[in-house]
Formats: C-alpha cells, structure tokens, sequence
C-alpha cells in the first residue's frame, strides 16, 4: 500500500497511509455526496488535517476524484468484469446479478456513487458533475462496443442497435440503484436483475 510521510510541521501527523485515509474519504463521499460533505466531514473521517489535505490531495474537488478511482477499482467493482464475460448474454446476465449484489451490500451506503454523488448541485460542483456524468458515457460507451462484438459474433440480436442496448441496460441499474437507496431488499432486488434479464431484448434467440 502506499504511503506518505511528512516532516515534523505543526499540526502535521508524521505520516499517514494515502489508500487508508481515500477509502475513509470514499465511505463520506459516498454516503453525503460531493456537495453533503463538508472538509470537516472529511479531515475528521480521514484522521488528518486541512493543511495535509490539501498537501497530499489538492482541494475538495480533486480529492473527490481521486475518491471516484478507487470506487471503480474496488475488488467487488463488477462493471470491467463483466465486460470480459465469454457471451452477449453472459455479460448482461453479470451486469445486473453484479449491480444487484452491489447495491445491496448493507456493508457499505445503499446506491452507486457514481451516479448518485452530483446528479444536481450548485454551480460550485458543475465541474464534479461533469466528470461524473463523462465517466458514466464512458462506461455504457465500453458496454455499447461489447455488446457490438456480441451482435458480431452471433450471440446477440441485431434486432435493436448496440447503443439502444447499452442505454436500456444503464436505464434498469440506475433505477435499481433509485431502489436499493429507498432501502428494498437484497432479494427483491436480485428479482428486479431476474426479470430485466428475462425480457432483456436481442436475448430472444436464446
């Protein structure tokens, strides 16, 4: 893991390890949201203090995407694993178990933080909601071009486009990650995932 050490300024720890005090800033982020979290909310949760902060991380801002990092390489991130599934429908089947057994994990805030944390704000947080609202175009643009090489390798429908497919798809894990935030259950939402893959088009030749 890595880590940072400062020299012996007043108010300054000694040293601090970076990936601990990003994952304690993560869990704030992610249960206030960029704009619901204060720099108190953050140097308190984190163990250090504002002058370190804005040493190691730079402002508010950037430490948030920084925050966003490591929120999409978590080990039980299941976006870039199930681009890598074998099928068409294995990787739609991966995408929605995934984001169901995601947003119920009682372990962490209900909901995606990518979607969830500056959907609105003031002009102060345009920029955080512009970087969010980029990550989330890259993402269904990456589900569009796997789905794309499904349809080209049979294992798809190209009844609708591959661009329709990734929209529809974002659709269903956003308004499950609405649910899991108004706290409906893990089962429940395991059987919204069964049912969208049910009826999910360009599946019915299989």
């Amino acid at each position: 893991m890595s880590k940072t050490s400062h020299t012996n300024c007043v108010g300054r720890p000694k040293g601090f390890d970076i990936d601990d005090v990003l994952t304690k800033a993560l869990a704030v982020f992610w249960a206030k949201g960029y704009e619901g979290t204060s720099l108190t909310d953050l140097t308190q949760a984190m163990g250090i203090n504002k002058p370190s902060l804005y040493s190691t991380f730079g402002n508010k801002e950037e430490l948030f995407l920084k925050v966003v990092d490591l929120y999409e390489q978590r080990p039980c991130g299941y976006f870039t694993p199930a681009l890598e599934e074998a099928t068409g429908k294995a990787v739609i089947t991966a995408m929605l178990n995934g984001a169901a057994k995601s947003l119920s994990d009682r372990s962490n805030p209900q909901g995606c933080m990518i979607i969830q944390s500056a959907l609105t704000g003031s002009d102060a947080s345009e920029s955080v909601k512009q970087a969010l609202i980029e990550r989330r175009c890259n993402h269904q643009n990456a589900l569009k071009m796997r789905l794309e090489a499904a349809q080209q390798q049979g294992d798809l429908s190209t009844k609708y486009s591959a661009e329709s497919l990734a929209h529809y798809l974002a659709t269903i894990i956003q308004g499950m990650t609405i649910q899991a935030t108004n706290g409906i259950s893990p089962a429940e939402l395991q059987r919204i995932a069964d049912l969208a893959l049910s009826h999910f088009p360009g599946l019915e030749q299989d």
